[in-house]
């Protein structure tokens, strides 16, 4: 089956899988590295309005080492999951600095970089330098389950281990500089287009045939997987103070942390301490706007807006940076922050 399963993918691809993304059809891994990371949990329709903004700002590596985190954040903000954003740009430092920019050609040495872990460094060492390493993200998981009919619990290290193990048997042997990008795009795009998570579309799947889930009418009881992760709920209350002409007082979040790096409106555990921190008298100006709930990975933020209306010369001294309207569009800011401050 090994053989048969990597050259039917390979032929399928060149056909039917996705061949127009603009990642795509290249063997430069800063582009392929750059969509990697865009794509970790996040849907290709997203990644299609960052990345052509992304490259146009940084159109290399050592445009993109040079750049401030501030800058790349920036750029960043409504991606969500910011440390992607700060490992990007520590490993854009470290291609530069320790590789004399170049990214290196193995997947061993890839993983060494910040925010490469061993499927994102098979990807790019895959698709740019024909190594023969197997990819395991959450598509491709999905997509050998079930055709091994693989019912180990992944949520065991050793078990991931043994798919690991099971990918790499599966993966082409011959003319590599040809068939290891074609199969490597090709898995991905079997999870992303064919073998989805509800519904998959079997009838359409080139490796159908020796497809043991298919065999035995039950895909979606693949991948397994037991644990789940626990969801915890916050309460923030944020001051928008903003005066008319869209000026708006900052501070920047922390690290580690809720938000950590960005820019954000000040945040406060509870009304009480909001209001201790504004001059006295300024109380009665305040307002409660709607609350609404932000939901993270594993966590739901419960955000109170207590809006502050200023007069444009009207900015007093707290904690915070005050920024003109022109200037904190630019700021890597939360995707809620962005579009309070926005409406």
């Amino acid at each position: 089956m090994n053989s048969n399963f990597s050259n039917q993918v390979v032929q399928w691809q060149k056909i039917h899988g996705r061949n127009d993304l603009p990642w795509q059809n290249t063997r430069d891994p800063y582009r392929v590295w750059l969509s990697e990371i865009m794509l970790q949990q996040t849907q290709v329709s997203t990644v299609l309005e960052y990345f052509p903004r992304f490259l146009a700002a940084f159109p290399d590596v050592a445009s993109l080492a040079n750049a401030s985190l501030d800058e790349v954040l920036g750029l960043w903000s409504g991606l969500g999951y910011y440390s992607r954003a700060r490992n990007l740009h520590r490993c854009a430092v470290d291609v530069v600095n320790v590789h004399q920019g170049a990214f290196p050609a193995t997947s061993q040495i890839l993983q060494t970089l910040p925010g490469i872990g061993r499927s994102t460094a098979a990807a790019i060492a895959s698709l740019c330098f024909s190594e023969r390493v197997a990819i395991l993200d959450g598509n491709v998981k999905r997509v050998l389950t079930r055709v091994l009919g693989f019912d180990a619990d992944l949520a065991s290290t050793v078990n991931e281990k043994k798919l690991w193990e099971e990918a790499t048997l599966l993966l082409p042997k011959v003319e590599l500089h040809v068939t290891m990008a074609r199969y490597t795009q090709g898995v991905m795009d079997l999870g992303a287009t064919i073998c989805t998570q509800r519904k998959p579309k079997c009838e359409r799947c080139p490796v159908a045939s020796g497809c043991v889930a298919f065999k035995e009418g039950q895909p979606e009881r693949f991948p397994v997987k037991t644990r789940k992760l626990k969801r915890s709920a916050q309460s923030i209350w944020l001051l928008q103070a903003q005066t008319r002409e869209g000026g708006v007082l900052l501070s920047k979040r922390p690290t580690p942390g809720v938000w950590a790096g960005l820019y954000c409106l000040p945040l406060f555990d509870s009304r009480g301490a909001l209001e201790a921190a504004l001059p006295e008298g300024c109380r009665g100006a305040l307002v409660d706007a709607p609350a609404f709930i932000h939901v993270l990975t594993h966590k739901d933020l419960h955000l109170h807006v207590v809006k502050w209306p200023l007069m444009a010369s009207d900015t007093p001294k707290l904690d915070g940076v005050w920024f003109a309207a022109d200037d904190w569009l630019a700021l890597g800011l939360p995707a809620p922050i962005r579009k309070l401050l926005m409406a």
